[in-house]
């Protein structure tokens, strides 16, 4: 694997990978497929190890949607929806989206906060709904850990099987994950240069 790439994910250890983790859920050009890939055929080449990888992964990622929780527990909708349609141009979501998303909460069930921790586009914006539906702390922790423990052992485990096809094109991959990392913030720019907030229909209920 090109040594820039694993430098970049191996440099800060276990705790640089919490800490990408927890940042990836908060801010999202940097997928957690990328950084769990990374680190997992790191684990397959003996870099790192699976259970210390394992746990500090799924703290961080716990942690940064822990974040999104608390901000949605303690605003509550009242003051929420003033923050969304204040900094929704950097959030690259509107009020409608949330509300959306909260239809959903409320229709699924609680449980949709595990389940949804395997899903790559809604595995962090249900955390909101789950804090303004005001989810007990507790519950949502453990759900959110066991959810994101068993995904990103996936991701580990996935990552290992294809070690060997990684280091048969390593020269390449170094290339392929700094174009997908350019990309997915070309994409984030995009959205805040071309963000527009949507005009919402005052009798609107809240979610």
């Amino acid at each position: 694997m090109s040594d820039w790439i694993v430098s970049i994910i191996e440099g800060g250890g276990y705790v640089g990978i919490a800490f990408l983790m927890a940042l990836e859920n908060i801010f999202p050009p940097l997928p957690s497929e990328v950084i769990m890939g990374v680190a997992g055929v790191a684990v397959a080449e003996g870099r790192m190890a699976f259970w210390p990888l394992l746990a500090w992964s799924t703290l961080g990622a716990t942690l940064g949607n822990y974040a999104w929780f608390l901000l949605g527990d303690r605003l509550g909708y009242e003051r929420m929806r003033p923050f969304v349609d204040r900094h929704g141009r950097w959030l690259t979501m509107d009020w409608r989206q949330v509300e959306a998303t909260s239809r959903f909460f409320r229709r699924w069930g609680q449980w949709v906060v595990f389940f949804l921790r395997f899903s790559p586009l809604m595995r962090t914006i249900i955390s909101l709904p789950a804090g303004l539906a005001h989810m007990g702390h507790w519950k949502f922790l453990i759900y959110t850990l066991a959810g994101t423990a068993i995904w990103n052992a996936a991701l580990i485990w996935g990552a290992g099987l294809m070690a060997r096809w990684f280091r048969e094109f390593e020269h390449y991959l170094g290339d392929a994950v700094l174009v997908l990392v350019v990309a997915m913030t070309a994409f984030y720019i995009y959205r805040v240069v071309t963000w527009k907030a949507v005009d919402h229909d005052p009798g609107d209920p809240p979610a």
